[in-house]
């Protein structure tokens, strides 16, 4: 199937991936376009490979076979300083913040802005300081410790980190697993407002059925160790496939949909 779009321009173009561990197949023949200046949320069952291809994508899973395109480049066609390049364009949210738990909020942001940059001193005590309040934290939580942090507030310092380099591109795993409804939709609005307001393309894997429906643009569903579906919410969700089915149209699903329309 193709779930792309010629008319569109892409951000990221996946063809023919193939990941695997040893004999065991994640995904085959792989295609799968995201535009730019859109939300696009990953979903799929369990062992699906929602996270696998997000690391194939950022160089942590390297692909068997396929290419992996990304601002127009082919990342794992390019030296190390082109890769490089390339990553400096976009930042990552992994599950759960991902901190380092020896630095404080601001020098976790100010990580990247050290390495990548080689700012030092009060200009990176700024841009840290700027970033911290993008994400919605107040001034102090930048002296605070992951450890003294709620979830939410984890999340929103990894996403504040994410965001240091100022890229076009974001990638969130699983944003809002283990938030509550109140926090994870607070969260949701956050991601839709810094897209409009940065330009931000975003690639978000998800299980959140009221993710899908208050953030994302568009919705990719893995099975069978490929993308079966592609494309708006509305459209997706009327699949004649099995598990898109019982996702969509369970409990769970009536019941995000309800709220969205209700």
């Amino acid at each position: 199937m193709s779930t792309g779009n010629d008319n569109a321009q892409n951000m990221i173009e996946l063809r023919g991936i193939r990941t695997q561990f040893d004999d065991f197949i994640v995904h085959d023949n792989l295609d799968l376009d995201v535009r730019t200046g859109e939300i696009l949320g990953v979903v799929g069952g369990s062992g699906a490979g929602k996270s696998v291809l997000m690391r194939a994508i950022i160089g942590l899973k390297r692909p068997s076979a396929g290419t992996v395109t990304v601002f127009g480049e082919d990342f794992y066609g390019a030296n190390e300083e082109q890769r490089l390049s390339i990553e400096r364009r976009w930042g990552v949210l992994f599950q759960g913040g991902a901190l380092f738990s020896s630095l404080t909020v601001a020098q976790n942001v100010m990580a990247p802005i050290h390495e990548h940059l080689k700012i030092e001193g009060e200009l990176a005590r700024d841009m840290a300081a700027l970033k911290i309040s993008m994400v919605g934290l107040a001034a102090e939580a930048g002296a605070k410790y992951p450890s003294e942090l709620s979830g939410g507030m984890r999340k929103r310092a990894g996403l504040a980190r994410a965001l240091a380099l100022d890229p076009e591109l974001v990638f969130l795993d699983e944003p809002t697993a283990g938030l509550d409804p109140i926090g994870a939709a607070k969260f949701d609005e956050l991601i839709v407002n810094l897209k409009e307001s940065l330009g931000l393309t975003v690639f978000m894997v998800t299980h959140d059925l009221d993710t899908l429906h208050a953030a994302c643009d568009r919705v990719a569903v893995l099975a069978e160790h490929h993308v079966i579906a592609c494309g708006p919410l509305d459209e997706v969700r009327r699949t004649d496939h099995p598990w898109i089915q019982e996702y969509f149209a369970g409990p769970r699903g009536r019941a995000a949909l309800s709220a969205k329309t209700g």
